[in-house]
């Protein structure tokens, strides 16, 4: 006997093929291969009770709290539990009821349809890029002198483009170029600073290499010259939630746009409390309200990845909870990108300082790939390069 891992639609055809089951029984059949286990938020004993009944009567269930039955509780979680068939079929049969639940029968048929996604279309200013069939390496390129792992080894002119095409030399399929650092505890610069570090070198390598520029930058107006002197990625920390401006400059330029999760700035970002109730459902209920943002300036879906801010306002057991969990952001329908390069949260573990933490990168990256990411951010491009290739192959084996 053999147990059977099935996570997706695609793996499940490929096991009924090699069992030789007619194409009929295959598109049957799939939908009951992949169970699903879907948690929704406080609501209401009605829906709680509606949409338990409906699952029990498609073989399925539902989790709620005591006192649902009864109506004795103001609200209750609800875990619903079963095949993607039976969560289609519940879409269908709550669909036309009141108390909200035709919201979720929505919600439930795009949750069902972004998990079906295995490639995205990414727009930048001036290309397409495939996300899905291989992970993209961007390459960090910190123009500052006070970043955490690699502070003033780039911070001339010279230097930086030299760094620029020995990554893309390495493999890069991004460059990620940033002036301010936003490691925890970094006070800001301003506007002139910022653009003075970032806009030459960005405007020397757009004219020397091949791969797309992104600015890594929470200001629109270095943004917006970024863009113009070339780059075709903003890479937004503060998820459009620090300049009110970002998201007209983002669309007036059209730029694709990284959104990443923070909680408060980097200057106190790790001060304090940093408590989570429920860490993946508030880092995607903060993106998606970010993403909601942009669509409501215009800005297409198919120019957005999302980021959940590994090291951003988070203890280290939270960074590691994200990786492991990291494929609950599929149900979000858009591409991921992942930062754990030299991260502390890493050295913690390996006791190592920040350029010693190549292994422990690797890991991470290993991790974040087979759980789902399709771009990884690094300051080790050549090695990150080789860790990636072989996971991509593990995956697609």
């Amino acid at each position: 006997m053999q147990i059977i891992n099935i996570d997706n639609l695609a793996r499940a055809t490929e096991i009924f093929k090699q069992i030789g089951v007619d194409p009929y029984g295959i598109a049957a059949m799939a939908p009951k291969a992949g169970h699903l286990n879907i948690l929704l938020k406080k609501k209401s004993c009605k829906v709680a009770n509606i949409i338990k009944q409906e699952m029990l009567s498609l073989g399925g269930d539902a989790a709620v709290a005591r006192g649902s039955v009864s109506c004795s509780v103001a609200a209750t979680d609800i875990l619903i539990m079963g095949t993607i068939k039976q969560i289609a079929a519940l879409s269908g049969k709550i669909e036309k009821q009141p108390f909200g639940l035709a919201l979720i029968s929505l919600n439930l048929r795009q949750l069902l349809d972004n998990l079906r996604i295995n490639e995205y279309l990414w727009r930048t200013a001036r290309r397409e890029i495939t996300l899905g069939r291989r992970t993209l390496i961007m390459g960090i390129l910190n123009v500052t002198p006070d970043s955490f792992s690699d502070g003033g080894n780039y911070d001339n002119l010279k230097k930086a483009v030299e760094h620029g095409l020995i990554m893309e030399a390495q493999g890069a399929d991004i460059i990620d170029v940033g002036g301010e650092s936003t490691r925890p505890g970094a006070k800001s610069v301003t506007t002139k600073e910022e653009l003075q570090r970032v806009v030459p070198v960005i405007e020397r390598l757009a004219a020397k290499v091949e791969i797309p520029l992104s600015i890594d930058t929470a200001k629109s107006a270095v943004a917006q010259a970024a863009m113009a002197a070339g780059a075709e990625i903003i890479n937004d920390v503060t998820a459009l939630g620090g300049d009110k401006k970002m998201a007209k400059i983002a669309r007036e330029t059209k730029a694709a746009l990284i959104l990443m999760h923070m909680r408060g700035r980097p200057l106190t970002m790790q001060q304090g409390g940093l408590h989570y109730d429920d860490l993946l459902y508030e880092i995607m209920s903060y993106l998606q309200k970010s993403v909601d943002k942009a669509l409501a300036c215009s800005i297409d879906k198919n120019k957005l990845v999302v980021d959940p801010g590994i090291g951003f306002g988070k203890t280290a057991e939270d960074n590691y909870k994200i990786l492991k969990n990291l494929a609950q952001l599929k149900t979000m329908g858009l591409p991921v990108l992942i930062g754990t390069s030299r991260k502390s949260f890493i050295g913690k573990i390996t006791a190592d300082e920040p350029q010693n933490r190549r292994e422990g990168t690797a890991a991470s990256v290993a991790a974040a790939i087979m759980n789902g990411c399709h771009i990884v951010r690094v300051h080790d491009v050549a090695q990150m390069k080789k860790v990636a290739l072989v996971t991509d192959a593990i995956i697609h084996a």
